[in-house]
């Protein structure tokens, strides 16, 4: 894992996610976006991450003001296509609520699960955030032995939970993963995780199993928005999920461990 660079203030941090397109203009383009608002209202499973989410969200204007609040996307919805964004101001105070929540895991010595469906970007921010929180005493729940779920494995890199398929780290938005993870702990007679730090399904799942729940999510996801504008999850973290290097998220994981209280 590599070493972080000093914590940034918050105007750095703006600017590196700005720069970087973490937020701001965002690669994910605005036909993409209201394409996936659209199929998620119209109640395709898919794109509700493992929530439940009835019939709440059935007019996908209804979700795109979700998104503009806690994401930042255009709120306007003659924006059909071209450039859409993520605010990086609305970044930044969500890892400032999820800091709040790595805070408390540690001062209770809490049981903490880490896993993503975006390993090619997101792992080494939850390795960090993993190893931080180890070192305060907290547990790094570790995952049950030959849980599979979609056609794949689902196993421990580092600490972080992730589906393997043919050797290969798998890019996925599936719940089942950590569906498998937790029906696996109850049947080994485990307790669950008291948090779960996640993305995609992953989050989802755990968090609509009542389990605290943070979650990264990019502006084509709204289910985590939505989750956590009902209560669901705790926070959800709105950014690019895959980036062109891993190395962009270093200045964003040390702003968090940071604001957590642990760095150093």
């Amino acid at each position: 894992m590599p070493i972080l660079p000093p914590a940034p203030s918050r105007a750095e941090l703006v600017d590196h996610l700005v720069r970087t397109r973490i937020a701001g203009q965002v690669a994910t383009p605005r036909e993409n976006n209201l394409d996936h608002y659209r199929k998620l209202a119209n109640g395709d499973r898919h794109y509700w991450l493992g929530l439940e989410l009835g019939d709440r969200w059935a007019d996908e204007q209804d979700v795109l003001a979700v998104m503009a609040e806690r994401c930042g996307v255009s709120d306007d919805p003659n924006h059909r296509q071209g450039q859409d964004t993520i605010d990086p101001e609305l970044t930044v105070d969500a890892l400032d609520r999820t800091a709040a929540v790595l805070r408390k895991a540690a001062a209770g010595r809490q049981r903490v699960l880490f896993a993503t469906g975006h390993p090619g970007g997101l792992m080494d921010v939850h390795r960090a955030t993993a190893e931080a929180l180890r070192a305060r005493g907290c547990e790094i729940v570790v995952v049950p032995d030959g849980l599979r779920a979609d056609d794949g494995l689902v196993f421990q890199f580092g600490d972080v939970a992730v589906l393997e398929r043919g050797a290969t780290l798998w890019h996925t938005h599936s719940p089942e993963p950590m569906a498998a993870i937790l029906d696996g702990l109850e049947r080994a007679g485990r307790p669950l995780p008291d948090l779960v730090m996640a993305d995609h399904g992953w989050a989802g799942c755990a968090g609509q199993r009542g389990i605290d729940t943070v979650g990264f999510a990019d502006c084509n996801d709204p289910a985590l928005f939505l989750g956590e504008a009902e209560g669901t999850l705790q926070v959800t973290i709105p950014l690019d999920d895959h980036v062109l290097s891993p190395r962009y998220y270093d200045p964003l994981t040390a702003y968090l461990l940071n604001a957590a209280g642990l760095l150093g």
